[in-house]
């Protein structure tokens, strides 16, 4: 072996063992690690923060900082060299935006490669008491009995909260009306004014009301009850079985980032997300931290691509 490789040998040795990773012969992070992510004070934004301090905290040995990008977060790690210091903290819209809205800057297939889900935000399902339901059960047969009668709240079209009930719409074959407003808080507070009958929300946001009676908690979105919200049924289990429409959040890197790297990175935040203190602090934001392989979330952005991306285009939903 000649002097220069067995200097270099040593020189990865030394990184190693100083916390640095070595990945295809080279250091790995060389720099700050970015998370690009979503506008400031969402669940999205605070776990994007969480797992930027548990990045800065670990053996990589390189500081991990946050940056708030609204939209232009997809573009901005699409476009990012695939060498894993860009990563983009993203929901929904990143895979199923393509099915709204026609020449899509970017393909979530092609363009990214699926590193964790992060965070499970299941809905509440919850309607006025003068509605006289209790359930989703008693909610279908009123719904049938009047068709185009009953109404429910939504923020922007495509939303997390209007693909939910047009799904049960579409499961449930009722026909109830969507009265639209400019985001989920503006369409609670019409729900609590009178103007709307139902709605689904996060429990973070509902939980006041429904403990003072001024709202009803029919079930909830997940596919298994969730302790966010204890008591409260699934939609599947109460007579639309199959029911599921969570609003998901996950990291992403640029394509043809190196699988080693992918596999390094998912280690890391998965470690992050299974610390007690941070499914707290999430719990607290009503939301339930995951950590995934790269594989079962790649799974998941299919079969919601597959389930949501056909309700899109039957429904004709294009993207406000």
């Amino acid at each position: 072996m000649s002097l220069s490789i067995r200097v270099a040998c040593f020189a990865l040795v030394v990184l190693a063992q100083a916390g640095v990773s070595v990945v295809y012969g080279q250091a790995f992070p060389t720099r700050v690690i970015r998370i690009v992510t979503t506008e400031p004070g969402t669940s999205t934004d605070v776990a994007a923060r969480l797992i930027a301090q548990g990045i800065s905290n670990s053996n990589l040995g390189q500081r991990s900082i946050v940056e708030n990008r609204g939209f232009s977060a997809i573009e901005n790690v699409a476009k990012s060299p695939p060498d894993g210091h860009s990563l983009l903290l993203y929901t929904s819209p990143l895979w199923l935006m393509p099915f709204m809205r026609e020449n899509t800057p970017w393909d979530p297939l092609r363009d990214f490669t699926p590193l964790t889900l992060v965070v499970n935000s299941p809905y509440v399902l919850v309607a006025l008491p003068s509605l006289q339901v209790n359930n989703v059960m008693e909610l279908i047969v009123l719904a049938r009995s009047r068709p185009g009668a009953l109404n429910y709240g939504s923020s922007s079209a495509g939303s997390a909260n209007h693909l939910a009930a047009e799904l049960l719409k579409s499961m449930a074959v009722v026909d109830i009306v969507r009265i639209p407003y400019k985001g989920a808080g503006p369409a609670l507070s019409g729900m609590l004014a009178g103007q709307v009958q139902m709605m689904f929300a996060g429990y973070g946001a509902v939980a006041p009301h429904i403990k003072t009676g001024k709202l009803v908690a029919l079930a909830v979105t997940t596919a298994q009850p969730t302790p966010l919200v204890p008591g409260v049924p699934t939609i599947a289990a109460s007579g639309v079985p199959g029911f599921e429409a969570s609003s998901l959040a996950g990291i992403f890197v640029a394509a043809k980032t190196p699988p080693t790297l992918v596999n390094l990175l998912n280690r890391e935040i998965v470690r992050v997300m299974q610390k007690p203190e941070i499914k707290e602090r999430l719990f607290e934001f009503g939301t339930e931290g995951v950590g995934s392989s790269p594989e079962e979330f790649t799974a998941r952005i299919r079969a919601e691509m597959a389930t949501m991306g056909k309700l899109i285009s039957v429904l004709g939903i294009r993207a406000d």
